[in-house]
């Protein structure tokens, strides 16, 4: 599964699931979004995280599981576990990871095992991360991965568009590789250990149309086990989460169940659609909300938006609303969507090699 196609599914509405396996992390990153580090515990119970993966079936069941943390192979058998039972109902499974591993030179054996079981395997780095774990060395462990027959990419971040660590080490990548591993390329923003003095992100301000939210349609099994309709970090981390972006637990609800709330809620099918800054300035003038993310998370606290969600996105009429709002981002291609949601003069970088445009996935699959 290469890097185009993971990003051009993001889009598409419980296309795929993203799942936090703990919020430990062996680095302390300046910039880190979760806050992790070594000592912090908070992670989802691996019986309910195997529990909630083996009720996809292959007639209902995300295309792909995004593993992630803090560190997520400090779970190297979790790591394992999941990603077998998802591909026997035909989910593949992408991880993000942070590299912590490379600094001994070589894989671990349980680290190669797990990765071993992926179908897509994402390297994260930036100048925070090389502080603590060497670009040599983080190349050497991605091109024993690739060795492996496992699909590979860069997440990389910075400071915007003219940070030269950026130039740096997108060149270096392109020059190292022979330009044949694809890059995702984001920018700091102002979560967790960045929060005082990262840039906050660029949203067309309160009331200038419509910017649908992509990042709305995947769940998010967040780090107590609680399944969100989003992946803002402050979303994320948010308790109690606002009722109209919890779509359940893993311990306590399956994909169907989650996959359902996620395509039949009205109001996620607007923010999907039009975005919640269109919909606050026009069903809530007057009160003004702090951000684009900001005006999300008080949707269900006035009855206006919500009324209007009802009023305009329920039933069949709302739900080929959002499929066609879907369709027509995935179809736009995941160059399209990382000028819209990462580094813009990076966004290129996200289709090569694999840049073909993606099928969208068929309703027999996601449920969608």
């Amino acid at each position: 599964m290469e890097l185009a196609e993971l990003i051009g599914l993001r889009p598409v509405p419980a296309g795929g699931v993203l799942v936090t396996l703990t919020r430990r992390c062996p680095l302390r990153c300046a910039h880190c979004s979760t806050g992790s580090a070594p000592e912090v515990r908070e992670e989802p119970e691996a019986e309910a995280l195997l529990r909630f993966v083996s009720s996809f079936t292959a007639g209902d069941r995300p295309e792909v599981m995004m593993l992630t943390g803090g560190e997520p192979l400090l779970r190297p058998r979790l790591v394992a576990a999941l990603a077998r039972s998802a591909r026997a109902a035909g989910t593949r499974t992408a991880l993000l990871s942070g590299m912590f591993f490379a600094r001994q030179g070589g894989l671990p054996a349980p680290i190669r095992q797990a990765v071993r079981t992926l179908d897509h395997f994402s390297a994260s780095l930036d100048l925070p991360h090389e502080r603590e774990v060497p670009r040599a060395a983080v190349f050497r462990a991605v091109r024993e991965i690739r060795e492996m027959g496992v699909a590979v990419s860069f997440h990389l971040t910075g400071t915007g568009e003219d940070d030269s660590y950026l130039a740096d080490v997108t060149a270096d990548i392109a020059r190292t590789f022979g330009g044949t591993v694809p890059a995702l390329v984001n920018e700091v923003r102002p979560f967790g250990r960045a929060a005082s003095w990262a840039r906050p992100a660029r949203t067309a301000p309160d009331g200038e149309g419509a910017l649908p939210c992509a990042m709305a349609a995947w769940p998010v099994v967040a780090f107590d086990g609680t399944v969100l309709a989003c992946c803002n970090q402050d979303t994320v981390d948010r308790r109690p989460a606002p009722p109209h972006l919890r779509l359940g637990h893993v311990a306590e609800d399956d994909w169907a169940a989650v996959r359902g709330r996620t395509l039949g809620s009205p109001l996620l099918r607007l923010v999907r659609t039009v975005g919640p800054a269109h919909m606050w300035s026009r069903w809530s003038p007057g009160t003004p909300a702090d951000s684009y993310c900001g005006a999300c998370r008080r949707l269900s606290e006035r009855p206006e938006p919500a009324a209007a969600a009802d009023a305009v996105a329920s039933g069949a009429a709302g739900a080929l609303l959002d499929l066609t709002s879907a369709r027509r981002q995935h179809d736009d291609g995941p160059v399209a969507l990382v000028r819209r949601h990462g580094c813009a003069a990076y966004a290129d970088l996200v289709a090569a090699p694999g840049g073909e445009r993606t099928r969208y996935p068929a309703a027999g699959g996601t449920g969608s």
